[in-house]
């Protein structure tokens, strides 16, 4: 399948494309993907296509006519046929496709139509850019912004980057070249990028047992408004973080850094190590599948911790991105109704929306406070000798390098291996169940020199009163009631506060015990009398260092997580 990428008017945000094919059989079948790789969730990419039309090698035009949301027959017989169409590429985050005056940036899976039966055919990339355009991609380069895929599964698996002001900053580690492509502006030096980049892409490696690519790309939009996103690729990345200018402020930078390191290590978790029913993609319906808390949640968990372990964070800063994982946990009513592993076959259904109260848990939150309990107990177990880093290098050896996917027992039977026992409470209440984590983390954590505390939000609203708010612009909202809270046989979440104790309300919340409430609820104005109450409502766990740990406790706490 050759492709042609063309455009006429960037600021119209229409990308030509064509396919050329030579077709063996009469009645073509061109497919658009459904979804993409990295995000579970349908998402209709043919909504943005228009002036689909076909021709034969002689040029004369063929009928072809939709016979689903994102399949067409043509009416062809064999030979050459070339389909052609414009798409709108006007979405910047990390997953989707943009053009404009600037650049040229392609998530194929968006926009490249595929013939069916073809996806393990070569595909050629030809594109119609000005000569001073630098392309960033993970594809090989063929020719002047000319570039192959071995299957379409790979192509779409290559987003690409073109402009004339693309930043290129590249290190080695053993025999593998890393470059971090930016477009926009990053303002850090090549040399602050590189001793940041390669001490986590070193320990990485070192955990697998070395990296599968001989190249790899890290392609950076950087915005100016705020923003962030990132998707994993078979040799790349895409990230998009904003606002650029506060990139070069710690707390911004450190964000770069850990969706950097989450996002390389997907190269072997998820792009490789996939779940047996993601063996092969299909891009038309849903994938399901349970075990998100394998993909996204060890994922989550070994972001953050391959920067402490490597010294790019402080242990201080770990424990800052610890705690946020256990402030959204109990944060999260859902996690008393909903497994993760439930919450991972829904991705499809409500996997990235906030979803109704109570309902489900993020795979990423979860899955990665999952990931640390397994983790800290093989550890203690074995006295630090095993971890989970050897469950995920015999994931890898077992299931990874020959990319012949794995299934739910697959990792019970690799972590109990490594583990030395049986874990079926573990997967049975953790993964499978809502049993509460504090029961496990109560115990792990003090055994490696940490302190695991109550801590009571420091609002009196929430913690004395049950209600969470929100603010939209100048106005107030009730976000979330505390379940069990006498708030919440009275006040309903989208209520509008107007007055509290008879004045406007502007954010503060009163100190008194008693308080008349104003809201206005569709349109409707009610008044409630609440009272303080002694039960203390949206608590949750933070961890700090144990000043009073043990020696031993000590030791632990340094084989985890290092200096």
């Amino acid at each position: 399948m050759d492709y042609k990428f063309s455009f006429t008017n960037p600021n119209s945000h229409f990308i030509n494309i064509s396919l050329r094919f030579d077709a063996k059989t009469a009645g073509s079948l061109i497919r658009l993907p459904s979804w993409r790789p990295g995000r579970y969730q349908i998402q209709n990419f043919a909504k943005n296509v228009k002036d689909v039309q076909a021709k034969d090698e002689r040029d004369k035009t063929l009928s072809i006519k939709k016979v689903s949301k994102d399949t067409w027959k043509v009416e062809n017989q064999p030979g050459l046929v070339t389909i052609s169409y414009s798409y709108y590429a006007f979405i910047m985050d990390a997953g989707n496709s943009w053009l404009d005056d600037e650049q040229l940036y392609i998530n194929f899976i968006n926009c490249a139509m595929y013939v069916e039966g073809c996806e393990d055919s070569v595909c050629r990339v030809s594109l119609e850019v000005s000569s001073d355009y630098r392309v960033a991609t993970g594809l090989e380069q063929i020719g002047t912004h000319q570039y192959a895929a071995p299957s379409y599964y790979q192509l779409v698996d290559s987003p690409l980057m073109a402009s004339s002001s693309l930043r290129k900053v590249s290190y080695e580690v053993d025999s593998s070249t890393f470059n971090i492509w930016v477009q926009g502006d990053l303002p850090r030096t090549d040399e602050e990028l590189v001793d940041d980049f390669k001490p986590f892409t070193k320990l990485q490696m070192k955990v697998m047992g070395g990296f599968p690519c001989k190249e790899y790309h890290f392609l950076c939009q950087c915005l100016p408004y705020k923003h962030y996103h990132g998707v994993e690729h078979w040799n790349s990345t895409v990230i998009t973080l904003g606002p650029s200018s506060e990139l070069k402020e710690r707390p911004l930078y450190k964000e770069f850094l850990g969706v950097s390191s989450h996002e390389l290590f997907h190269t072997w978790n998820v792009i490789r190590l996939r779940p047996e029913e993601m063996m092969p993609y299909n891009f038309q319906s849903e994938n399901y599948h349970e075990t998100g808390f394998v993909t996204e949640g060890v994922t989550t968990y070994y972001g953050d911790l391959f920067l402490a372990r490597s010294g790019v964070f402080s242990r201080a800063e770990y424990l800052a991105e610890l705690n946020k994982l256990l402030k959204r946990h109990y944060d999260n009513e859902g996690r008393k109704h909903y497994s993760v592993a439930a919450s991972s076959y829904d991705l499809w259904l409500d996997g990235y929306e906030r979803g109704i109260p109570g309902r489900k848990v993020s795979i990423y939150n979860e899955g990665a406070l999952a990931a640390l309990i397994l983790d800290l107990k093989i550890r203690l177990k074995t006295d630090s000798k095993k971890s989970l880093d050897d469950v995920m290098r015999l994931m890898w050896n077992k299931h990874g390098k020959d990319l012949s996917g794995y299934s739910f027992s697959d990792y019970q039977n690799a972590a109990e291996h490594i583990y030395g026992g049986k874990l079926n409470a573990y997967f049975e209440e953790i993964v499978c169940g809502t049993k509460a984590y504090e029961h496990e983390l109560e115990l792990l954590l003090s055994a490696f020199g940490l302190a695991f505390e109550l801590k009571a939000s420091v609002k009196t609203e929430e913690a004395g009163f049950g209600i969470r708010i929100v603010k939209h612009g100048h106005r107030y909202f009730i976000d979330q009631i505390a379940a069990g809270s006498t708030a919440e046989t009275s006040l309903s979440a989208k209520d509008e506060i107007l007055t509290v104790n008879g004045v406007s309300f502007e954010g503060e919340w009163p100190g008194t015990e008693e308080i008349d409430l104003e809201v206005n609820r569709f349109g409707r104005k009610l008044v409630f009398k609440l009272t303080k109450e002694t039960q203390i409502h949206f608590p949750i766990y933070q961890v700090a260092i144990n000043e009073q740990a043990r020696e031993a406790e000590k030791g632990n706490l340094e084989k985890w997580i290092g200096g």
